[in-house]
């Protein structure tokens, strides 16, 4: 045997003992599937169908838990049936609906598995697709996020993603290379950092980024919605901003005062030209319409500041009364 016949047995056999080693912590581990559900009646059924499928072809140990976010369709009837029917499941109908994230954070504080993987109620992240981020986060990620080839969401989704981005990099300190996705798989330590944060506002994919040591992509397919239209519109995508922005940030505030500044700095400077032009004996009577538009404008630059104060203030009596951010109305099936 040749020398460089030697040494590639050597490596095909180094990488045939590392699969073997890395196929086996697969399958020594417990997977938390996590889906936020609302409105998808016609759709969540099939999810359901194809995830049990995936796990019980692997022989893997899987819990998945279903949480219905007030759903007003019958969204919930499928669930209650499908935990019924399977002890892998557990369903959670909350008592309305408190958004995306929190009905997400919900099913992160129910899991038990090793590795939580969360994705979406309409067939836009295919099950199958689970596989690549797992075998992801098996190199040593503890946190992976589902890159996707190309999205299809909608025009204002997408501008929402881009914006979300670029406060994710402020505020979070996201990569500029990594994407965000719902479509994701975090370690337990991530996930219990996360539960352990107490907030009446949640966003998951933020406290992910905080809580992470080793963040990563990986390539991932991204359908059409199957059935259905998203849920996620212009005002939801908005409310999500100011979520992130009034919860996570100061940025709004330091605007504003930036704003008082400027406009304080402009408003001296304009005394001090007309007590200037008073003392030449340059002042005239008419001239009441500017002073009319400019104490409109300076009020309304003060109600801006005000209202701005009063939305930190609101947020903050919120969340110091309490911190769930949810409130459970039934809880069906118990995770073997």
């Amino acid at each position: 045997m040749g020398w460089s016949t030697w040494w590639h047995f050597k490596v095909m056999r180094r990488c045939v003992v590392m699969e073997e080693q890395v196929n086996q912590e697969k399958r020594s581990v417990r997977y938390s599937l996590v889906i936020p559900v609302y409105n998808s009646e016609t759709i969540v059924g099939e999810t359901v169908d194809r995830i049990v499928a995936f796990f019980e072809a692997q022989g893997w140990d899987y819990e998945l838990i279903l949480v219905n976010d007030g759903s007003n369709d019958c969204s919930w009837d499928v669930l209650r049936a499908k935990a019924l029917d399977n002890p892998h499941l557990l369903a959670i109908n909350l008592l309305r609906n408190y958004g995306q994230h929190s009905a997400i954070l919900c099913g992160l504080q129910n899991s038990t598995g090793d590795y939580v993987i969360t994705l979406d109620d309409d067939l836009q992240n295919p099950p199958e697709e689970m596989m690549r981020l797992i075998n992801k986060a098996h190199e040593g990620h503890d946190l992976v996020f589902g890159r996707f080839h190309e999205k299809k969401h909608s025009w204002h989704r997408r501008a929402g993603s881009l914006l979300i981005g670029k406060l994710n990099e402020r505020l979070f300190d996201k990569p500029k290379t990594l994407v965000v996705s719902n479509f994701r798989i975090l370690r337990r330590d991530v996930v219990d950092r996360i539960c352990s944060y107490r907030t009446g506002y949640p966003y998951v994919s933020g406290l992910a980024l905080m809580f992470s040591a080793n963040p990563s992509n990986t390539w991932v397919a991204h359908q059409e919605r199957a059935a259905g239209k998203s849920q996620y519109d212009f005002i939801k995508l908005a409310q999500l901003v100011m979520r992130i922005l009034f919860n996570y940030s100061s940025y709004p505030l330091h605007l504003v005062s930036f704003v008082g500044l400027a406009i304080s700095g402009c408003s001296l400077l304009l005394g001090l030209y007309y007590l200037g032009k008073g003392l030449a004996g340059g002042v005239s009577v008419p001239g009441w319409v500017s002073l009319v538009l400019l104490l409109l404008f300076l009020n309304g630059i003060i109600i801006l500041i005000l209202s701005m104060l009063g939305e930190y203030t609101v947020r903050i009596l919120n969340q110091t009364s309490s911190t769930e951010s949810y409130q459970v109305r039934e809880i069906v099936g118990r995770p073997v």
